[in-house]
């Protein structure tokens, strides 16, 4: 099936984007750093953050396919592939358009500041050892950039053995892409502890989330309705949320189908699913700007939370009511929302937060700056509001010369 590219739109909303770098600079990192955000959540964004292509981000058990549906979506191979029933891909790829063909260590890709993958560091050698930048001249990934990740496995032996925090690493990447895919095999749908906690760990990303049913043309239609079903009922354990999600049935490669009585559902599924990854250089600053401001109203939240625990720290017994601080701070949180009027969904996770405050010198937290949440505001309530009008000139005047660019080039080609 042909599969159209979206190279033109990679340009798209580019001065809006560097829009979004500077206000990230004046208005919200400032305040990040006074309250040490990023010791808590996650640090500071770079300039590649807000330059970068649209990002997919694939996920799944080993043998769901997922480096199979790689190649069939950029139509050829590529370094570092590897195919097998067994667990094959035990690194993450990250696959980008190059002029030539070029394979960058992990330890090389993070320290070059053309890729947003600098902060990466933190998860040491023994994840640097298993990721690796490829760069191919090719036409999908001019606009979209895919990353490919390790086969998730089974068992807490196979979980530690890793040598890193894999988890984390996903958590880390589903905060800065604009496209989760999940897949599953349609002969194993077993959702094992691994990929149960994998996709616990993306939460707050279920907006970006699809899911990919593959092989499904290995099974007829009735075992294919029950598998369908189980899909959704085992996902509903998993991701808490009201609303269904979209899962595309299908067999992605290009392999003619085993069973082709459902041919014509699976060929509409995956127009559906490929239509979706081609509107995202065009979503893509949107994308950017909904998560800055999840990431400002995370931030703002912070600053008050670690406020308020410097102000209740008695100049006496520091240690003693540090300890009282961290087991109360369900009660912290609540005093926060009442006095400064936040809703409670903004707040981060309490247990995690009690963890990462355990070794934190509350001597060193800031008490209440007002300016820098006042610039903040600021910055949610002015800045992205002339932002959103700006952006939308931006795609009228786009679209417009691409439209007067095509039309020349049609008149240049019937004279």
């Amino acid at each position: 099936m042909s599969k159209t590219k979206g190279h033109k739109g990679s340009y798209l909303f580019l001065s809006v984007a560097q829009r979004l770098s500077k206000l990230y600079l004046e208005k919200l990192l400032p305040l990040e750093e006074m309250y040490q955000f990023g010791r808590f959540h996650s640090p500071p964004l770079t300039d590649a953050d807000f330059d970068n292509r649209p990002m997919v981000l694939l996920m799944g058990q080993y043998s769901t396919g997922k480096t199979t549906f790689i190649s069939h979506l950029i139509e050829q191979t590529f370094p570092c592939m590897r195919i097998g029933p067994e667990p094959t891909t035990d690194a993450f790829i990250v696959l980008m358009h190059g002029e030539v063909e070029n394979v960058m260590p992990g330890n090389v890709a993070v320290v070059d500041r053309r890729f947003p993958f600098r902060n990466l560091t933190r998860f040491g050698n023994a994840f640097l050892n298993r990721f690796n930048l490829v760069q191919i001249p090719n036409e999908f990934l001019d606009s979209i950039s895919i990353i490919d990740t390790p086969g998730i496995l089974a068992g807490e032996k196979q979980r530690l053995s890793r040598g890193y925090d894999f988890s984390a690493v996903l958590e880390w990447f589903a905060q800065r892409v604009d496209l989760i895919i999940l897949l599953f095999d349609a002969h194993k749908l077993d959702i094992s502890d691994e990929l149960s906690q994998a996709i616990k760990s993306i939460k707050n990303n279920e907006d970006k989330m699809r899911v990919v049913l593959n092989k499904s043309d290995q099974v007829g239609t009735q075992q294919l309705m029950r598998v369908y079903g189980a899909l959704m009922w085992s996902l509903g354990k998993i991701i808490n949320t009201p609303e269904v999600m979209r899962v595309y049935i299908g067999s992605f490669w290009s392999e003619p189908y085993v069973n082709d009585e459902n041919s014509k559902l699976f060929e509409a599924e995956a127009l559906d699913l490929y239509k979706d990854i081609q509107q995202l250089p065009h979503y893509s600053t949107v994308r950017k700007m909904n998560d800055l401001i999840k990431r400002a109203r995370l931030a703002r939240v912070h600053g008050y939370i670690i406020a308020t625990l410097k102000k209740e720290l008695p100049l006496f017994g520091k240690e003693n009511k540090k300890r009282e601080l961290i087991t109360n701070l369900q009660e912290i949180f609540l005093k926060v929302q009442r006095d400064y009027h936040i809703s409670s969904g903004d707040f981060p996770n309490v247990q995690k937060m009690q963890e990462i405050l355990v070794s934190q010198d509350f001597t060193k937290f800031q008490n209440l700056k007002p300016k820098l949440f006042d610039t903040l505001e600021d910055m949610l309530s002015k800045d992205i509001t002339r932002l959103m009008y700006l952006m939308r000139e931006e795609e009228a005047a786009t679209v417009a010369a691409i439209a007067a660019t095509e039309a020349a080039a049609s008149i240049v080609q019937r004279s």
